[in-house]
């Protein structure tokens, strides 16, 4: 499986660590759009470019990270295909691939401990969507970006 993963500022740190966890999983290969320092960078670039990469198919999934999770998340459910996922614990993870199946984790660098972070990513990384009435949701979900 194929992960692209950004931060902004905010996130740089528990970038690292998710890239850590992430590498503890045979078969994923990750790709870091960035940002790679403490500079200041707008959070929506660093959605779009995430997101670019689960929409056009070059990843299965994506994890997007900024101070709060909040922003990164607006910003990435904007992108038509994307549905983006702010979680800050393992319940909400494993839910919004069990009935949601988001293809895009966002979390907060200055919200969540390494620790913490890293189960999210597990559960999330390790949850499959069950399909069946879920997957009738995630349709009517999927619709509204035409409307």
């Amino acid at each position: 499986m194929k992960i692209t993963i950004g931060s902004d500022h905010g996130a740089v740190e528990l970038k690292e660590e998710v890239k850590k966890v992430l590498a503890e999983f045979d078969g994923v290969e990750v790709k870091d759009v960035g940002t790679f320092g403490k500079e200041s960078v707008d959070y929506p670039d660093i959605a779009e470019k995430v997101c670019a990469d689960v929409v056009s198919g070059e990843s299965e999934r994506g994890i997007v990270l900024c101070g709060t999770g909040l922003g990164i998340s607006i910003a990435a459910n904007k992108i038509k295909g994307i549905r983006c996922a702010l979680c800050n614990d393992v319940y909400s993870a494993k839910k919004s691939r069990e009935h949601n199946n988001a293809n895009v984790l966002a979390m907060g660098g200055r919200v969540l401990g390494f620790g913490p972070a890293g189960e999210i990513v597990r559960a999330w990384l390790t949850t499959e969507f069950e399909g069946g009435r879920h997957e009738r949701r995630v349709n009517k979900i999927m619709a509204l970006e035409n409307k």
